[in-house]
């Protein structure tokens, strides 16, 4: 069903559109490359990606900056797809794929990434998420989350009531906030947030492309999984999201943070060295 709407990479996350004419597969792989140049990621960097998805970031990473990704799934069915993925393409001394809770992760990596997986996480288990992130970084390295956030002010009444994605779409989510991710990256890690960018108008314009491929792919979709209702719900959800973003009721952001010893590029070209 998700090959009805996503992009071919079948990213199921927030895009980053270059352009007004940028078409979603053109702004998910912009997305991709934004996440690999912010954490600066290198020619034999270890990554560790905690949430595979169906794959796309580690195939991106690993074909494109010749690095070794290892990275995480408890989907079956996205396991699977990737394992096959992982094949097709001889990616196999490249990336390592793993059927593993993030909480049982073990070894020290250059870098981390995760893409709308800390959703899933809970408000009551972000200290060991974060915990977890810093111990799977050596000192020198760093990591990029991506987030879909609801708003600081609106956090605790938010955690206190169930909103319509909760009862239908995604049971047991919760969206973080901005100040909950920073208090916890101070208070469990030795990381320091170094830049936070918000990505939440691309999210709009995401979910509107999603609304789009979804209405032109149904008459192909098997009727006897997706009737009537499913299709007014999925209608429902992507306006409803869209509906949300632009009005800044959540947002999305690339948060990335650094270990102390990190050495970044950049920082000497801002010195002038």
């Amino acid at each position: 069903m998700y090959e009805s709407f996503l992009s071919k990479e079948m990213l199921y996350s927030s895009a980053v559109y270059p352009t007004k004419e940028a078409t979603l597969e053109e702004a998910q792989q912009y997305k991709l490359k934004q996440i690999c140049e912010q954490v600066e990621l290198q020619k034999n960097d270890t990554i560790i990606e905690i949430g595979t998805g169906w794959g796309a970031f580690a195939i991106y990473a690993a074909t494109h900056y010749d690095c070794h990704v290892t990275t995480t799934t408890i989907s079956d069915e996205q396991h699977d797809y990737v394992a096959n993925k992982i094949v097709e393409l001889g990616l196999e001394s490249k990336i390592t794929l793993l059927k593993l809770d993030y909480r049982l992760l073990k070894g020290k990596y250059d870098k981390l990434v995760s893409i709308e997986m800390i959703e899933a996480v809970g408000h009551e288990y972000l200290p060991s998420f974060f915990t977890q992130c810093g111990a799977l970084l050596k000192d020198n390295g760093a990591m990029l989350i991506q987030a879909i956030t609801i708003g600081d002010q609106r956090y605790k009444h938010y955690l206190k009531n169930s909103d319509f994605i909760q009862q239908y779409i995604f049971p047991g989510g919760c969206l973080p906030s901005l100040n909950e991710m920073s208090e916890q990256i101070k208070n469990n890690t030795d990381m320091v947030i170094h830049t936070v960018n918000d990505i939440g108008a691309h999210y709009a314009r995401t979910l509107a492309d999603w609304r789009t491929r979804f209405i032109k792919s149904w008459p192909e979709l098997d009727r006897s999984k997706f009737d009537e209702r499913f299709y007014r719900l999925w209608l429902f959800y992507f306006a409803y999201c869209e509906g949300a973003f632009r009005a800044r009721a959540t947002s999305t952001v690339h948060l990335m943070a650094r270990k102390p010893r990190f050495v970044s590029e950049n920082d000497d070209i801002a010195l002038g060295y």
